[in-house]
């Protein structure tokens, strides 16, 4: 299986709300955010529960869970690609709708103008 080129969602201003978000977390945390990032590359659209989901209007979600905390990273594909919108602790059993919605809106702008909303690290 071919891998999945992952990419992270970037503001106009070249900021990443991803890597800004996992700046934030433990070490621990941190550590297994990547492993899920890595397996996405792996995966691609196989990637599946307990490791993924899918949400709603093209939006999945990675799942990482540390001492009870459920973290969650939400991304869309956008043709070969997976791009990682951003990262949240969920607190509820669901994820926030503003948190998928800003996740659509940020598809919407990434599928407008891809080159503009890559990180380039």
């Amino acid at each position: 299986m071919p891998r999945t080129e992952v990419v992270f969602f970037a503001e106009e201003n070249g900021d990443c709300p991803l890597i800004g978000w996992m700046d934030s977390l433990p070490s621990k945390a941190n550590i297994k955010c990547i492993v899920r990032i890595e397996r996405l590359a792996e995966m691609g659209y196989e990637l599946r529960r307990p490791e993924a989901d899918f949400l709603r209007d093209g939006i999945h979600e990675l799942r990482v869970a540390l001492q009870g905390v459920q973290y969650r990273m939400l991304y869309f594909f956008s043709g070969k690609q997976a791009v990682i919108s951003h990262g949240l602790i969920k607190r509820d059993n669901e994820i926030a709708p503003k948190e998928i919605n800003l996740a659509i809106e940020r598809k919407a702008r990434f599928e407008r103008d891809p080159q503009k909303h890559v990180y380039g690290g």
